[in-house]
């Protein structure tokens, strides 16, 4: 019981890193490496502030906040240097792993002692709590992210990743609303590598080696699980994060090594990647013969 409540725990807190990484690789369609920087980033501040007694609640919002720069950075150089986008992330990822470093002077940081946010007894089970309070943020951060799609500032964030024309037909910018976008995507980010930090109870600067993939998957196994049932990207995000993790808990179980745990990620990824390729290849087979009989 006690690993299904943890897989679940780290499944909740990698569904706001898929979110954040959804608004990227999704809608705006910039293939951003920063993440892998940004996750770490998150951690080894939340370790630097709470050692020095700063309340968990409030960690959490500035590494949400701090989170933007990167993103900013990432997009920035895009914009202004005519970097390629996946160039510009690992140039800014590069550049994070040193300033991870520089926070806490150590690459690996304990929370011994530290007042973390899932220090609430609501239950009396510690398993239960954390996943109670994970819960309130995830429904949270995903009220919040779908409000703000459906502003005006959100339309245009969608249309710039899908038609730039159309926005600056309308008189705005497209890349402004890709700075909003990675800044806002990195900003969820961080705050992912913040509670994770705070669930694990240590920081460490190789925190974020493989975690894009980990996001990918999530959005992958959603979409292609859940893109039937009428539910928003978001949900489908949340509870592919929620899948990946119970995968990969199963292989454990089933005696997987766990140094073998990242080569699953990837074949976790290549399966659902192949199988949504295969099943539209075989959509659009059957809609062009469908339309040959129509025609005939």
């Amino acid at each position: 019981m006690n690993l299904l409540l943890t897989t679940i725990e780290q499944g909740l807190i990698y569904s706001i890193l898929a979110m954040g990484v959804f608004l990227s690789f999704k809608i705006l369609k910039i293939p951003d490496m920063t993440v892998e920087g940004t996750f770490p980033f998150g951690a080894m501040l939340t370790a630097n502030l709470l050692l020095k007694g700063v309340n968990p609640l409030l960690v959490c919002m500035i590494c949400f906040l701090l989170g933007f720069i990167p993103g900013l950075i990432s997009q920035g150089l895009a914009i202004k240097l005519k970097i390629k986008p996946i160039l510009s992330g690992i140039l800014t990822m590069t550049m994070l792993y040193s300033i991870n470093l520089r926070i806490n002077s150590l690459p690996n940081m304990p929370l011994a002692g530290a007042k973390k946010i899932f220090d609430i007894s609501l239950t009396g089970d510690a398993y239960v709590d954390r996943i109670i309070v994970l819960l309130i943020i995830v429904v949270l951060i995903k009220i919040i992210l779908d409000l703000f799609l459906k502003t005006k500032m959100g339309y245009m964030l969608i249309s710039s990743g899908d038609n730039e024309s159309l926005v600056k037909s309308l008189g705005e910018e497209p890349d402004k609303y890709k700075l909003i976008g990675l800044g806002l995507s990195n900003g969820l980010v961080a705050l992912s590598g913040s509670l994770f930090c705070q669930s694990m109870k240590v920081a460490d600067s190789q925190m974020g080696a493989g975690i894009l993939v980990i996001a990918l998957a999530s959005i992958i196994i959603g979409d292609s699980i859940l893109k039937k049932l009428s539910i928003k990207a978001t949900t489908r995000a949340i509870m592919g994060a929620i899948i990946y993790k119970i995968i990969g808990s199963l292989a454990i179980k089933a005696g997987l090594n766990p140094f073998d745990l990242k080569l699953v990620n990837g074949l976790i990824l290549i399966i659902f990647i192949a199988y949504n390729n295969t099943e539209n290849k075989l959509l659009k087979n059957i809609y062009k013969k469908g339309a040959y009989y129509v025609r005939n």
